[in-house]
């Protein structure tokens, strides 16, 4: 019996990551292509929408941070008014319905406000699937970067968001994002990519204010 020595291991192990990372991107550059296309329409009546209920610009601009800790601009449909803060997520904000305009919920709901987010995965700066994206705050970058979350980009989509979205601590959206990092391959995609939709037609997980 021919014996395979390990670095054949790792070779076929790098090899099996080149084609999944290719497989993934193609998939994503298609997919959100397609459905830049299809939903247009749709983009067009919630800007006018939130151009309407918020009195600002239809898309929300804000930094994230990206694969190997590069910053991008992530977009959104605007759902809450221009007086909202900025850089403070809505689940722990002490009085969100003052900033969330009348249709806003419904878009936080149906999960429509990301629908921008093609964009970002058109231009690379994010997967349809992968770890939630994050602001800069420096304890969650050091918990990514030991798990090796910070090595990919951010998604959509990921563990963090089938497994309570915005009732997960940062700890175990760190650690799950880690989960997804070590795990990763296009089975385990498909699964998140099945399980998102049953949490978006439910609206589950969706927390809207510290209270």
């Amino acid at each position: 019996q021919k014996i395979v020595p390990l670095s054949g291991y790792a070779g076929s192990a790098k090899k099996q990551k080149r084609v999944y990372a290719f497989v993934k991107r193609s998939f994503d550059i298609v997919a959100s292509l397609a459905a830049l296309l299809v939903l247009s329409p749709l983009f067009l009546v919630v800007s006018v929408i939130c151009t309407l209920y918020t009195i600002g610009k239809p898309l929300f601009v804000q930094q994230r941070m990206g694969r190997n800790n590069v910053p991008f601009l992530v977009f959104k449909f605007r759902t809450m008014n221009v007086a909202a803060p900025r850089e403070v997520a809505t689940h722990k904000l002490e009085n969100p319905d003052q900033y969330i305009s009348r249709v806003g919920e419904t878009l936080r709901k149906l999960s429509i406000d990301e629908l921008p987010q093609l964009i970002n995965v058109l231009i690379g700066n994010m997967s349809i699937v992968g770890p939630a994206q994050r602001p800069h705050q420096t304890y969650l970058i050091a918990l990514r970067k030991r798990n090796g979350a910070n090595s990919i980009r951010p998604g959509i989509t990921g563990l963090a968001q089938i497994s309570g979205r915005d009732n997960v601590t940062i700890k175990e959206k760190a650690w799950l994002d880690g989960e997804y990092a070590a795990n990763r391959s296009v089975l385990l995609d498909l699964r998140i990519l099945f399980k998102s939709v049953g949490y978006v037609l439910k609206s589950k997980g969706i927390c809207e204010g510290a209270n």
